[in-house]
């Protein structure tokens, strides 16, 4: 397909057209042409006032739970909700039936995503059946593709589990992607602890659970001198224990979710299922510390941990719901909406280029002869996330009928293109 981009801001610190508008000519994959006017002919021509675009993004932790459970999403409807969300590649947790834990789990997921919109890069599991009993097969999961290992949103319990994986992870240069949560305080714990749980008269989780976590971590990463990162951040005291790990030189990176830069507990007053995540939503201090941490650099990618339920597990009393929601398509808007004061290039720093450089990704210039993978946003594109333009099998968003500020409009791909029109 050739595809024409009319008027274009281009977001790319490497490429001489940074911050510059311009037409852009892709013909089979590739950039043949960046001129301030491109006079060809093409199959689809993008004009669209306002738009901007940048290397594909990335998202580093999302649940697509096929094989298994078909039903709540699959590869291909997964793959769709990623692209209208802005991103070319996604990692998918290895929490699905069979468990992602040898090499064969790893094949399904890449030889699937061959034929999607979108590359889909398999995180592999560090214990088998994600038991944290045994180590999984995880040398042969690197020869096959796995882009990182981690229990996906089962946390490592295991002190000693986890420092035999990060040890084993250093020999070939891979990660550990850790959420933080010690599971044996209040377990039973249904939101965050604090005014709002005693109002509504639900069991508290405090954000103790996942500092302790965070504390425990890094002094595993310190003694074995690996590469850690953990997803799903969302207390003030983490930001600052991660804060101090980055001072004293330690290899660790942290990413947090939209909603946790979006919502608080607050917004649980009338117990909306979709709300009920894990971590839970905490305090108004909390997501401003979050923010603060996205905008001084220390939170290092945007991860949507999105988590596809069946309407039956969200469609009940609050108390037996299940955590989790659909973030893919929302993520961008949801940070952005939260965030308004984000520049471009931090924008993209968040979404794509930090994540490319750590788990070492391509990195595509927008230059001449240069592959394709791009997305395709807006900065100043208000819009509601409505059901009918929901990509995923579940519906478990907390962000229908919400308005926001900015538009993911698509993305180009392995020669392809997928617009939000």
């Amino acid at each position: 397909m050739d595809i024409l981009l009319r008027q274009v801001t281009i977001i790319d610190s490497s490429s001489p057209f940074h911050q510059q508008k311009a037409d852009i000519f892709i013909q089979q994959g590739k950039i043949v042409e960046i001129t301030e006017s491109v006079d060809r002919s093409a199959d689809k021509i993008i004009d669209i006032p306002g738009l901007h675009i940048s290397m594909g993004w990335v998202d580093v932790f999302a649940q697509i739970p096929d094989p298994g459970y078909e039903f709540k999403e699959t590869l291909e409807s997964g793959a769709n909700a990623a692209a209208s969300g802005g991103f070319t590649d996604v990692f998918l947790t290895p929490d699905s039936s069979p468990v992602v834990h040898n090499k064969s789990g790893i094949e399904y997921i890449k030889q699937r995503s061959k034929s999607l919109p979108v590359n889909f890069h398999p995180i592999g599991a560090v214990t088998k059946s994600l038991d944290e009993k045994e180590l999984a097969e995880m040398y042969d999961m690197h020869q096959n593709g796995a882009i990182a290992f981690g229990d996906g949103f089962k946390s490592i319990q295991s002190s000693g589990i986890l420092l035999k994986a990060l040890q084993y992870v250093k020999a070939v240069d891979k990660c550990i992607i850790q959420l933080p949560d010690d599971k044996s305080i209040q377990p039973n714990g249904l939101m965050n602890e604090g005014i709002q749980s005693t109002r509504t008269g639900l069991p508290g989780r405090p954000s103790l659970a996942e500092e302790l976590m965070v504390v425990r971590d890094i002094e595993i990463l310190k003694y074995t001198g690996s590469r850690l990162h953990i997803t799903g951040i969302t207390s003030k005291k983490s930001i600052e224990l991660i804060k101090a790990a980055k001072k004293e030189g330690l290899n660790v990176t942290c990413s947090v979710t939209p909603y946790h830069l979006y919502f608080i507990d607050n917004d649980l007053a009338n117990y909306d299922t979709n709300l009920k995540v894990n971590p839970p939503l905490r305090s108004r201090e909390d997501k401003d510390a979050l923010i603060e941490a996205v905008l001084d650099g220390t939170v290092d990618f945007i991860a949507s941990h999105h988590m596809p339920q069946h309407a039956d597990a969200k469609i009940i009393e609050f108390e037996y719901a299940k955590d989790g929601m659909i973030g893919l398509q929302t993520s961008f808007a949801a940070v952005y909406t939260a965030i308004p004061k984000l520049s471009p290039d931090k924008i993209v720093n968040l979404f794509s280029y930090n994540a490319r450089k750590y788990f070492d990704l391509p990195i595509f210039k927008i230059e001449k002869d240069a592959e394709a993978c791009l997305t395709l946003f807006h900065l100043d594109q208000q819009w509601i996330f409505e059901s009918s333009l929901n990509y995923s099998k579940s519906s478990n968003s907390a962000f229908f009928g919400r308005p926001l500020l900015s538009k993911p409009l698509g993305i180009i791909n392995k020669g392809s293109l997928f617009l939000n029109e």
